[in-house]
């Protein structure tokens, strides 16, 4: 029969409690010490990326680094803080404890007194005994400051009772088979509680504890996670905004129509707050709805319900993103807080809105989409001009360009002319320009591995070459004229690498961490530390089409002039059509983070059917030998086939020719 013991001096309790507490708190801390952003501790070691070094943005770095960490005095803490600290402080003081504790539950074991092992003789043990007692007897022992007359002579007992043990069979047999003198025991079950929290009156306080823990708590929190997950498509968004998402969407679906498509979601991802601003919301609506004037109204619109209401949580959404879009200032700090999380919040809505696009092959909406990330990013009205794109620079604004550079068409431009007037705001300008995402298509080119045709439903590779090309640069190097040999090896060694990288894993050619494109993009009105991205899109713009869903890709390098190969590669797999023909297409590559700036090149594909039988020569042909050889002599002789000489062939031709003249002269003569 089993007997239990209670820990009574909650020394297995401890340990319990400590081995617990280390498997919630140490993910739970990894976790929010590895956060992009808005972590608890992620303010202690989150560094702030090199990027773009303009005024603006450099103090919007510093502004979101305050925001997300405070300062040494004033901590951001929020409620998972409170806890990991609560929890680590009770993990440290469990483990005093535990420290200070004495726990003497060492079994008794007389081979271990001894030092010899189970399998020792009669005679050894003898033996060994004997010299342990000229060792150790408390006569030949001598008292020291540490070692005092009661440990002598205790560990000599120990000794003799271990030897007297061992010296019984019967005893020793129980021990080596039962570990306990007296041979079988019954089973000791160890409860790491104290005794008086299950016994005794305390038994209704801990089943109801066990009822609420168990009953309850668990599974609520198993509830929760279930249903909440279920709620959430793959993308991270509410089931309800992806079918929102679904019927808004339309094949010709302008920029605008994707905003309100946008703008349904917020019913479901944007809680309705308890905000005190709701006459400065009224206030920027009405100042938007002068600006905007119809599109405003047509945003509404769409955005409403069926039965033609607006979601007030849909509202306020749409109102602070066009607040930003035309950028509004907004005075209240609970109005700012939840504009600050409409933003966040967009490109997680406009990615699952993207996939919705790319699901149908759609190729208007797509673009949009994609455009639509840059204006927010940048704070652009919608469809904004080329003249006011050039506000995304540092200090500028439409009234000041048509001041400074009425006439200019670019960055090129723009530059300029602040050079000319010597503007205080060149400098910054200059330092955003520096690491500004204009790409460059450098090559983008259609690839079949081991074959020179394509023919029909091959596995296709669009080889795309890109580079960064900031505006007031040149990617043209002024260098001597190569020679022919030189062209060839640079062509040989260009096709090796293209194939060495087709072969390759990724999307992406391995490049030098040097080469890489800077982390944090010029972007001083998003909320955030932005590092760039592009898409690159095939497609039928005749039929409206995607051709294959479009990859995203990052860390394109900047021009080096002089320097060969200062581009990365990129490529994109598919299966060409099942049907021979050209293909007329067009590569896109647009970005996410700097509206106007894209690539569009023109690219076509032929397929032809693979070559028959007859156009490839045969072994025999390949292997006939000349006849004016020794091989072909002999051959020739056993009435094989061979090589004629072409020289000989045109010789003949020109001697029948010459025969022919003669001829027709003599039969001239005869005539006359």
């Amino acid at each position: 029969m089993a007997t239990y013991e209670y820990d009574e001096a909650g020394v297995m309790a401890a340990y319990f409690l400590i081995t617990f507490l280390a498997l919630v708190l140490v993910p739970l801390t990894i976790s929010s010490l590895t956060k992009g952003s808005g972590g608890s501790f992620g303010f202690l070691c989150k560094k702030i990326a090199d990027g773009c070094q303009c005024t603006p943005c450099i103090e919007r770095r510093k502004l979101i680094r305050k925001q997300e960490g405070g300062s040494i005095f004033s901590l951001n803490l929020s409620r998972r803080t409170y806890f990991l600290i609560g929890g680590w402080s009770l993990f440290a003081f469990v483990c005093y404890r535990v420290s200070q504790l004495k726990v003497e539950n060492k079994i008794y074991n007389p081979f271990e007194i001894l030092g010899i092992n189970t399998n020792t003789e009669d005679k050894e043990i003898k033996s060994h005994f004997k010299k342990l007692s000229k060792l150790y007897h408390p006569d030949k022992v001598k008292v020291t400051a540490n070692l005092t007359i009661e440990a002598i002579q205790d560990r000599f007992v120990q000794i003799t009772k271990a030897y007297k043990a061992l010296t019984d069979e019967r005893i020793k047999e129980n021990w080596i088979k039962y570990n306990h003198p007296d041979g079988p025991q019954s089973t000791t079950m160890g409860i790491a509680l104290p005794k008086w929290i299950v016994e005794g009156q305390n038994r209704i306080w801990v089943l109801a504890a066990y009822g609420v823990l168990f009953g309850g708590a668990l599974p609520a929190l198993v509830g929760r996670w279930w249903f909440g997950s279920r709620q959430k498509t793959k993308d991270g968004i509410h089931a309800q905004s992806a079918t929102a998402f679904f019927k808004s969407l339309k094949e010709e679906s302008t920029i605008e129509e994707c905003v309100a498509a946008l703008g349904k979601a917020y019913k479901w991802e944007l809680a309705p707050g308890k905000t005190k601003a709701s006459a400065e919301l009224d206030e920027l609506e009405k100042e938007i709805k002068q600006q905007l004037g119809p599109k405003w109204t047509e945003v509404r619109r769409l955005t409403q319900d069926y039965d033609g209401e607006l979601h007030e949580s849909r509202r306020k959404a749409l109102v602070l993103l066009y607040a930003h879009l035309l950028r509004m200032e907004v005075k209240d700090a609970g109005l700012k807080k939840q504009q600050t999380e409409v933003l966040l919040q967009t490109p997680l809505l406009l990615n699952a809105l993207l996939n919705v696009s790319i699901a149908r092959t759609w190729l208007l909406p797509t673009l949009s989409i994609m455009r639509l990330y840059a204006y927010i990013a940048q704070a652009l009205p919608l469809n904004a001009s080329e003249r006011l794109r050039l506000t995304q620079l540092p200090g500028l604004t439409k009234d000041d360009i048509t001041e400074i550079a009425p006439k200019a068409r670019g960055m090129e431009d723009l530059l300029h002319e602040l050079e000319e007037k010597h503007d205080e705001r060149l400098s910054d300008v200059k330092k955003a320009v520096e690491k500004w995402g204009k790409v460059d298509i450098v090559d983008a080119t259609f690839k079949v591995i081991g074959e020179r045709i394509v023919t029909p439903s091959a596995i296709i590779y669009l080889l795309v070459k890109l580079r960064l090309t900031p505006p007031g640069t040149s990617s043209q190097t002024e260098e001597k004229e190569p020679t022919v040999e030189e062209k060839k090896k640079s062509v040989v060694a260009e096709e090796q690498r293209d194939e060495k990288f087709l072969t390759s894993r990724g999307e992406a050619e391995e490049l030098p961490g040097s080469k890489a494109s800077a982390f944090a993009a010029h972007a001083p009105y998003w909320p955030g530390t932005r590092k760039p991205s592009w898409w690159i899109v095939l497609a039928d713009d005749k039929s409206n089409r995607v051709v294959v869903p479009p990859i995203r890709i990052t860390d394109i390098p900047y021009a080096q002039p002089g320097v060969e190969g200062d581009y990365r590669r990129y490529k994109l797999q598919f299966q060409g059509p099942p049907n021979t023909g050209l293909f007329t297409w067009k590569v896109y590559v647009v970005s996410d983070t700097f509206a106007g700036e894209e690539a569009v090149k023109d690219i076509s594909l032929k397929i032809e059917d693979p070559p028959t039988t007859e156009d490839v020569p045969t072994e025999d042909e390949i292997s006939d030998p000349d006849e004016d050889t020794i091989a072909g002599q002999m051959a020739a002789m056993r009435g094989g086939k061979v090589k004629k000489r072409v020289e000989e062939e045109e010789s003949d031709e020109e001697s029948g020719t010459d025969d022919d003249q003669s001829s027709g002269d003599s039969s001239d003569s005869d005539s006359d």
